[in-house]
């Protein structure tokens, strides 16, 4: 084989490993950003799921705060 030969399939190989490794750290990083996002997802839907419970309590103070004052 040629020098030249050498080269080129050194040059080939290198191109592979490297655009390969590159794929791999797109995907780990995508992944990454995905996790951090489920659970900022899931960080607002439990907030979503308490603000109803939130909220009644505060209407049934509102009407024992009136009740209160009428009896004053």
């Amino acid at each position: 084989m040629s020098d030249v030969v050498v080269v080129g399939l050194f040059s080939v190989m290198g191109t592979v490993i490297g655009s390969f490794g590159g794929i791999v750290a797109s995907a780990k990083l995508t992944n990454f950003r995905l996790e951090q996002l489920e659970k900022k997802v899931d960080k607002h839907n439990s907030f979503a799921e308490r603000m109803p419970v939130v909220e009644e309590k505060i209407e049934n103070l509102e009407k024992e705060i009136t009740e209160i004052k009428k009896g004053a």
